[in-house]
């Protein structure tokens, strides 16, 4: 086994076993795929906040949005922030080759935090919410858990 040499830009130890080299490149190219999938997406969705503004802007009443319509507009600025998000994911797997938790739950907590934002509470059921609520609850005490951690880590460095 090699020790602590570059393998294809990731920070990774090859064996000497072919075929688990192999399987890892293979993965490693799945990944590249995912990233450039997600890029397509976050363009897409770029297009799709631009489309729904414009539509807002030529249809009478020109210019006067509802809160619907406001909160539609939230929905997909969120969508695209979570698909940068998860984007930022893949590429710090492909450098690092390791999956940052951190990173992971601020994805989860911002993806339903964009479903709080355009809940119709009207059409939900008050388990729906409280659960929604407890989700959200967690997922930020767990953010702040590994935050004080991160933080006692560095100042004992």
């Amino acid at each position: 086994m090699v020790k602590g040499k570059k393998y294809e830009g990731l920070s990774v130890v090859p064996t000497d076993d072919r075929l688990m080299n192999l399987l890892n490149k293979i993965i490693r190219g799945a990944v590249r795929i995912l990233a450039v999938l997600m890029v397509l997406v976050i363009l897409w969705g770029i297009g799709d906040v631009i489309w729904v503004i414009y539509g807002h802007i030529v249809e009478p009443p020109y210019g006067i949005l509802k809160i619907n319509d406001i909160l539609g507009t939230f929905g997909a600025f969120l969508a695209v922030l979570i698909a940068i998000e998860i984007f930022l994911n893949i590429t710090l797997y492909l450098r690092e080759d390791i999956i940052h938790v951190k990173l992971v739950v601020a994805t989860a907590l911002m993806a339903i935090s964009r479903k709080v934002i355009v809940f119709d509470f009207a059409e939900l059921s008050y388990q729906h919410v409280m659960a929604t609520g407890i989700v959200v609850l967690s997922l930020g005490i767990t953010y702040w858990l590994i935050s004080k951690k991160e933080h006692t880590d560095k100042e004992k460095a």
